[in-house]
């Protein structure tokens, strides 16, 4: 009988040390992946949340009726004066224009050009004229070009600025530099004209108009100050 052959028994190999060390290092690489990833995750919700946070504050700003510029030493003087408009459409008129809440605006509805007439009882002194502009909410009402003219009456205005918008958003001033020495426009009537809105709009939005005098200077009665040399001399006692 032939030898019968023997199977040979394959030997049992040991899992390689380094194996087993890429094994571990590829298991961690892939829970700091994961955990990265929830991170991540995490940190893109807090900055959705702070976008709305954001968002609220933006609209919040845009509703203030404050004007961005400083009015420190000046005093509003609207309320003194007598005031009309070209148009108006039925609940966007004089009172909405005066209102604080700048969510609140004056509507023209006629042809252009359309005008707003502050007309004093007395001269005064006027230190600043603000308005508020959106273009974001406006749009094709927003003005693009206004001019401002100052006077005794309608029959002597004379210009005192025009002035130029591209997508206006806030209160902007007008320009009264050059007016005077002092700065102060002397007038008993302004008017402010608006020639063109955006995208050839026809008729217009203005969501605030202020005017502000200088503050005038307060004493205390015992310090008012003496102007003549004869006052002067009766200042102390002798």
């Amino acid at each position: 009988m032939p030898p019968r052959s023997r199977a040979r028994q394959q030997p049992v190999r040991e899992p390689s040390p380094v194996a087993s060390e890429n094994e571990s290092l590829e298991e961690t690489i892939s829970q700091e992946d994961e955990e990265d990833g929830e991170e991540e995750e995490e940190e893109e919700e807090d900055d959705e949340d702070d976008d709305e946070d954001l968002d609220d504050e933006e609209e919040l700003t845009v509703g203030s009726a404050i004007p961005e510029t400083s009015t420190e030493g000046l005093k509003e003087i609207g309320n003194l004066a007598s005031w009309t408009v070209s148009t108006a459409k039925p609940g966007n008129g004089i009172e909405q224009l005066r209102d604080e809440d700048t969510n609140l605006f004056w509507q023209s509805d006629g042809p252009q050009p359309h005008t707003i007439n502050i007309h004093f009882a007395k001269r005064v002194f006027v230190k600043k004229i603000s308005m508020y502009l959106d273009f974001e909410n406006d749009e094709s009402y927003t003005p693009t070009r206004m001019s401002v003219f100052s006077g005794t009456g309608y029959h002597d205005l004379q210009e005192v600025t025009t002035m130029n918008f591209e997508q206006p958003s806030g209160w902007i001033d007008v320009n009264l530099e050059g007016v005077h020495e002092d700065g102060q426009l002397r007038t008993f009537l302004i008017q402010v004209c608006i020639h063109a809105n955006h995208q050839n709009g026809k008729d217009t939005h203005v969501r605030g108009l202020q005017i502000f005098s200088a503050e005038p200077p307060s004493f205390d009665s015992d310090e008012v100050p003496f102007t003549s040399r004869q006052m002067l001399t009766e200042l102390e006692l002798r």
